[in-house]
């Protein structure tokens, strides 16, 4: 809840972890996430409200504007330079430590090179004048790769997607041109670009059986997603990214360099 210029949020598991994180994004000069600031009376984080527009669970269409896309791809690219510095404290947890994966997924799992954000939706974005200028909800912070990271986020943004699964709103955004938009700004090199649908497909397989295993082990929540078919868009998304690789992958090269 919000609290004057702050925000409070309940204590959890991954606290520590996402703190030591956001401090040290603090101390690295970038300026596109939230500090923390402590934890208040009642044993809540509190951090720094980041004043802006953030896009509701169906997108307006301000947030559908490809103009934004060469900025995020540039906020992302900012991030990965100020989280390179960062090794984790050893007694704290982030939430894919809660969550490991099956042993036979661990060849589909590139070894990460950092901590990033890892939920660069619509939702995380806060954008002032047009002009995507932080990041919010660190929840799902945590070890991945610069790749990954800027694969999800067109993921989210493009989006990447079997059309079935893709919102009425969004339906007439050209996901292809998105894509390549985005990892322009972001300065993703020809090697990376090449990857990016690998990556993506791969993804899309773990993801698959982390969901499922969520499912089966947490319930709550990770319960109620799996009952309500998310397994089946994940498993069409992968197809999806397998029919149009070669198109996808065209077009991220159209912008390289290198």
């Amino acid at each position: 809840m919000r609290v004057g210029a702050t925000v409070r949020r309940p204590r959890q598991a991954t606290s520590a972890a996402v703190a030591a994180y956001l401090l040290h994004l603090e101390e690295a000069g970038f300026d596109g996430a939230p500090r923390f600031l402590g934890t208040d009376e009642q044993g809540r984080d509190v951090l720094d409200f980041v004043d802006g527009e953030v896009a509701g669970d169906t997108p307006e269409p301000w947030a559908l504007d490809d103009a934004l896309l060469p900025q995020l791809g540039a906020l992302v690219a900012r991030l990965h330079a100020a989280s390179r510095g960062f090794t984790p404290p050893d007694d704290v947890t982030f939430l894919r430590d809660l969550m490991p994966d099956p042993s036979d997924l661990a060849g589909l799992v590139d070894r990460p090179t950092l901590i990033s954000h890892n939920d660069v939706t619509f939702q995380n974005v806060v954008v002032r004048l047009g002009k995507p200028v932080a990041l919010i909800d660190f929840d799902l912070a945590g070890p991945t790769t610069e790749l990954r990271d800027v694969a999800n986020t067109c993921m989210h943004w493009a989006p990447l997607r079997h059309p079935a699964d893709v919102e009425p709103e969004l339906a007439h955004l050209d996901p292809f041109l998105r894509s390549r938009l985005l990892v322009d700004g972001y300065g993703l090199d020809a090697e990376g670009r090449r990857n990016m649908v690998d990556v993506l497909i791969r993804g899309a397989r773990v993801g698959w059986h982390r969901m499922k295993a969520n499912a089966e082990r947490l319930g709550g929540g990770w319960a109620r997603m799996w009952d309500e078919g998310v397994g089946d868009k994940i498993r069409r998304r992968e197809a999806w990214l397998e029919e149009n690789q070669d198109r996808l992958t065209a077009a991220l090269l159209t912008g390289a360099s290198g």
